[in-house]
């Protein structure tokens, strides 16, 4: 199945994936899912059925496309978004509402959160409407319908649960308040048609871009440009900001927010030479080892860390973990890499098996592959220290100063606050 490309070019084709920002394995998986559910006995029976049914194409999407989102995923972003609204709407005068986009908008988490914190910062219904689009109809359903569990509520500040949610037999249903100012639609970024003329003055685009290839992100950059205002705010993934510097535009600075803005003049740059910030040893809960953070290796001899335990006899989640740390640490980089899919297939994805897939291709050379993984570790857990501190030496080796010191600076927070957590 892994060999066989045709489904991969197909989700490429459909929505732009690139099957290196996830996995081959991941996308075998979904496959192998749908040939079971529909009694397929073979890959090439379910591929005549892929190509005969348009619901079945959108199942599969369905199956690659995980959604992982909750409300106020980076509050610090939502509390800018009031902030800047307030702003928005002074420069107005009235004149109009303001106008937000939510895109990918997943099951709705995040443009009913968008809504909730305008509400908070005082904004009545009238001043502002938010759109949310998702290229999965399914999770457009489940947003329109507004009933969440408890996964989507995560985190210590709950207290708008109070205020906007009452508790129903399956979870708890979002207030009417809050869905009038959300318009929902199932759509697709790439679909040069979508929102034809319209304008943003904030647009959120969060944990997409590092699902693309090269070539398909300069289009979205584009189709993102077209879509927010020249004076509008563009909200981002924590793993993309550094993508962001190569179509003009500049973070606002605003700590945490990944909040960018267009800027006339690209000023050039010093390059200072780099130097991955000391951290000290992160013990890994899910291999039980500790594990030291690495500056990046540029040699296929680099130890990727100190030995891990001996792999346990069982097949689950933990040992795997713990047989790919070994095999890399043995410089058996194709065993390791395999270990990786093998847990893909098995297992939900978590960030430490694409940091290894990272530092594997960053071993072995293919710097753009070592990248997309790390980015992938980092929407997994934006706070991972080492793909932090690693993709951020990578990045400052092909020149890009403002993204590593993003990064480098990231990391440093990150160990700040596992500090404190400590002392506690």
């Amino acid at each position: 199945m892994s060999d066989d490309p045709r489904f991969f070019d197909f989700l490429k084709q459909r929505i732009g994936l690139d099957v290196a920002s996830v996995g081959p394995a991941i996308i075998e998986r979904a496959v192998r899912q749908r040939c079971t559910q529909l009694q397929m006995p073979t890959a090439e029976h379910y591929w005549t059925r892929l190509l005969a049914s348009g619901d079945e194409q959108q199942a599969l999407i369905e199956a690659v496309i995980v959604p992982e989102t909750w409300f106020f995923r980076y509050p610090e972003s939502f509390s800018t978004l009031a902030r800047l609204a307030i702003e928005r709407l002074a420069q107005l005068k009235g004149m109009r509402a303001l106008k937000i986009l939510s895109l990918p908008c997943s099951t709705g988490e995040e443009p009913y959160s968008i809504a909730m914190a305008l509400l908070d910062a005082g904004l009545a219904p009238h001043q502002f409407k938010v759109d949310g689009i998702d290229v999965s109809p399914l999770s457009v359903e489940r947003a329109k319908r507004a009933v969440y569990g408890k996964n989507s509520f995560r985190g210590q500040g709950l207290e708008f649960r109070e205020r906007y949610f009452t508790v129903v037999a399956d979870g708890y249903r979002l207030s009417e308040r809050v869905r009038e100012q959300v318009r929902l639609q199932s759509g697709n970024l790439l679909d040069p048609e979508l929102r034809a003329g319209e304008v943003y003055d904030f647009v959120f685009c969060r944990n997409l871009l590092i699902y693309f290839d090269l070539a398909t992100q300069r289009e979205v950059f584009e189709i993102l440009k077209r879509l927010t205002h020249v004076d509008g705010v563009l909200f981002i993934g924590p793993a993309e900001g550094n993508l962001l510097g190569r179509i003009g535009m500049r973070s606002i600075g605003a700590a945490q927010s990944f909040a960018f803005r267009r800027q006339t003049e690209v000023a050039p740059e010093p390059l200072p030479v780099f130097v991955p910030p000391p951290l000290p040893l992160r013990v890994s809960p899910a291999v039980g080892a500790p594990v030291q953070p690495l500056r990046r290796p540029f040699s296929s001899n680099a130890a990727f860390a100190p030995p891990a335990p001996a792999p346990l006899a069982s097949d689950d989640a933990a040992s795997l973990l713990a047989r790919i740390a070994t095999l890399a640490n043995e410089g058996n980089g194709v065993q390791a890499r395999q270990a990786c899919e093998t847990y893909l297939r098995r297992h939900e994805p978590v960030a430490q098996v694409f940091y290894w897939l990272g530092l594997l291709s960053d071993v072995a050379g293919s710097a753009l592959e070592a990248q997309g993984f790390y980015r992938k570790a980092l929407y997994l857990e934006p706070q991972h220290p080492e793909a932090l501190v690693h993709l951020a030496a990578l990045l400052a080796s092909q020149g890009d100063a403002a993204g590593a010191r993003r990064l480098q600076e990231r990391a440093a927070r990150s160990e700040r606050t596992a500090d404190s957590e400590r002392k506690r």
